[in-house]
């Protein structure tokens, strides 16, 4: 079985109230002030991670408008743009990395990337990031994921699009370069992503094959995927997060709002809390609950010698007289004393 894993002191597992992460991405739209302004709305919100993305234009493609470079499908969010042109309006200038990581741990919460080539990994290790996150795009760059794992820390990897075949080679490449502490999250690769094309049945069956963590990279509308995620195991939640959809910016359309982000922090650990364990019976806090059950009462006064009759006993609450399942094996005999109505029904009552 896997073990918590710890990020910055904070413990990863099932063991602990789901990982949640709010992914920067592109929302700060071109600006250090409002990427601070995430931040904080993040650290405010009960996120426990900040998440960016290092990369530039020119280590992601090529400066072409036009063939494959150009984004075509007339139902993408970016539709009508180059690859190139959508990454310069996304990626995060290298010179806020510091001060994005510095705000947030001010505000203790813990910042950490998604690198996307060797540069991002050098440059990111002088920052001294606690742990790694490979994009589901990138969850077949072998050369990257044993780059990330070979400096030793917890590395999280999205595993959209990836069948069991890519994810095995992944796994391997990753453990085979050092990898100790990993994380696979279940992810859709499509912006935003539907509920019916989620699956998040898949997340049991990641830890099963895999002996690791699991959690849910999710970019569906809403609390209700990423909360049911956890009731089947998922211990990481991450999130696009934005001040507000209506700001626009590359990645808005699909990302939370700081009250949404909130409610995920509240409902996810709710969720977590109710799984417990396979339990039966009466647990303490229930135990004040008994007296309210169903059970046998006398509901006419009686003399001694009376029958006892379904006119002059019944099941009713509270549950302090024979409980019910008695019921025919009482009726017909009779009761060796005054009985006054209200009595709880018991066997020495009855002669």
């Amino acid at each position: 079985m896997s073990v918590s894993i710890f990020i910055e002191g904070r413990e990863v597992g099932c063991v602990s109230p789901p990982f949640i992460i709010a992914e920067m991405s592109g929302n700060h739209n071109q600006s250090l002030e409002r990427a601070l302004e995430i931040v904080e709305a993040a650290a405010k919100s009960g996120a426990h991670a900040l998440k960016i993305q290092t990369y530039t234009p020119d280590t992601m493609t090529l400066d072409l408008d036009e063939r494959e470079f150009h984004i075509s499908d007339p139902k993408s969010l970016w539709a009508g743009t180059s690859l190139y042109k959508l990454y310069a309006e996304a990626y995060t200038p290298w010179e806020w990395h510091k001060p994005i990581f510095d705000r947030a741990r001010e505000l203790g919460i813990i910042p950490f990337s998604t690198p996307f080539d060797d540069t991002a990994v050098d440059f990111l290790e002088t920052l001294d990031v606690p742990c790694y996150k490979i994009a589901s795009f990138e969850n077949t760059d072998l050369p990257l994921i044993r780059r990330v794992a070979a400096t030793g820390k917890p590395l999280i990897i999205s595993t959209g699009m990836a069948s069991i075949a890519e994810l095995d080679d992944t796994v391997r490449a990753a453990r085979g370069a050092g990898c100790k502490d990993l994380i696979l999250l279940k992810c859709t690769s499509t912006y935003p992503a539907t509920a019916q094309n989620t699956n998040i049945l898949t997340i049991p069956h990641l830890r099963e094959m895999f002996d690791c963590e699991v959690g849910l990279s999710d970019h569906t509308m809403g609390v209700g995927v990423s909360v049911a995620s956890v009731a089947l195991g998922a211990t990481v939640v991450e999130k696009h997060f934005t001040l507000s959809r209506a700001d626009g910016g590359v990645d808005s359309a699909f990302s939370m709002e700081p009250a949404e982000m909130s409610q995920l922090v509240v409902e996810s650990e709710r969720a977590w809390q109710a799984l417990g364990k396979v339990s039966y019976g009466v647990t303490s806090a229930e135990t004040k609950s008994l007296q309210y059950r169903r059970s046998l009462y006398i509901v006419k006064d009686l003399k001694a010698g009376d029958i006892l009759t379904k006119e002059n006993v019944r099941a009713i609450r509270p549950g302090l007289g024979l409980p019910t399942k008695y019921l025919e094996q009482v009726l017909g005999k009779k009761v060796k004393q005054d009985v006054q109505r209200g009595t709880g029904l018991s066997w020495n009552l009855l002669g």
